[in-house]
């Protein structure tokens, strides 16, 4: 498991740029070669990895010890590896699916770089590989790559580039720096050394779920193209902001928006300080306010920043039951605390 400020090799800070179900129709296509990206500068160096290339004429491979391969590989198991390259695999016809098309619907720009086509299947007709190369495999690549033993439901694998919505702020960075990467900041989700992916994957997917304008990751955060936390979120970490920095940066945010700073906490007896209890009241009279919501990690809970900086919020909870799962928590907290401009209307049929 890799930790962002630990493993994270920066990318340069620019201001950003711009169904489960399988479709009945598909097409088997491979076609036009593909430049992956080279290194790119921070801080005045240029990362020393070479550019990674695919043959143009190369629409299958069949060999685990393939170089190519082998950069993909590292692409999974290495977060500083990913960000230096710009590039992430994605598993899963269903996950690649649903980032293809809100990519498609907000931008131009080919966000595919590559397909991986297990054998005798075939690619969704919602994708369009007109500038996607496309290479059928077998089982044993399919493995290779994926990290998956079983399989048996993996028949695609995307190499994916990062979204020019993730950004990396260094700490040498001047706190007014972060303010571009949120162009909203009325609901923010701040996640405080969430080392589990999973919990970090279904936090973000809650966000982007309840129409939250940007997650910010403090240190210790497990990276959010870690594969279990792409399956967990499901594409969800393509279609929101990110941004991966420190205190001082969420503090500028505060001052800057005027933000509240909430803080989920369990209402333990040995808390010294007073936590509100979550309601519907509360989160009405926060309506009209941009806030910041605070989770802390699984183990260690919220740091003692957080703590402080933070009033700090409870769940109601029947019984003996002091916490839930951090994931659990967070989806009741942004459900409760949406922005209601921006709430799902709930139908009835």
């Amino acid at each position: 498991m890799q930790c962002l400020n630990k493993f994270f090799i920066p990318t340069p800070l620019t201001n950003s740029p711009n169904s489960p179900t399988k479709s009945p129709a598909f097409r088997c296509r491979s076609r036009y070669p593909k430049v992956y990206h080279s290194p790119q500068a921070y801080d005045g160096k240029i990362a020393s990895k070479k550019t990674i290339t695919l043959p143009p004429n190369v629409g299958t491979i069949t060999s685990t010890s393939n170089q190519f391969l082998k950069h993909c590989v590292r692409l999974r198991q290495s977060s500083s590896y990913r960000h230096v390259h710009g590039s992430v695999l994605v598993v899963g016809a269903t996950t690649i699916r649903e980032i293809y098309s809100y990519h498609r619907a907000v931008s131009d720009e080919p966000i595919i770089e590559c397909l991986f086509v297990l054998d005798n299947c075939c690619i969704p007709e919602e994708i369009d590989v007109n500038n996607i190369h496309v290479v059928h495999v077998n089982s044993e690549v399919i493995r290779k790559v994926s990290g998956v033993q079983s399989v048996d439901s993996v028949d695609i694998i995307a190499l994916v580039k990062i979204p020019s919505t993730f950004h990396i702020i260094s700490d040498s960075l001047h706190e007014e720096g972060c303010l571009s990467f949120f162009s909203v900041p009325h609901r923010i989700l701040v996640l405080d050394g969430i080392q589990d992916p999973g919990n970090l994957g279904t936090l973000v997917r809650s966000a982007t779920a309840f129409r939250w304008d940007g997650v910010f990751l403090l240190p210790g955060c497990c990276d959010p193209f870690n594969d279990k936390a792409l399956r967990a979120c499901r594409g969800a970490c393509f279609q929101i902001p990110i941004v991966s920095g420190n205190w001082a940066h969420v503090e500028t945010l505060r001052q800057v928006f005027r933000m509240k700073m909430l803080a989920g906490h369990p209402a333990t007896s040995n808390n010294p300080n007073p936590v509100m209890r979550l309601s519907k009241d509360f989160a009405d009279s926060l309506a009209d306010s941009p806030l910041c919501l605070v989770l802390g990690s699984e183990g260690g809970g919220l740091s003692e920043i957080s703590r402080r900086a933070c009033e700090l919020v409870t769940i109601p909870m029947a019984g003996e039951f002091e916490s839930l799962n951090v994931s659990v928590a967070g989806g009741i907290f942004m459900y409760t605390l949406q922005n209601e401009n921006n709430k799902p209307v709930l139908t009835s049929h």
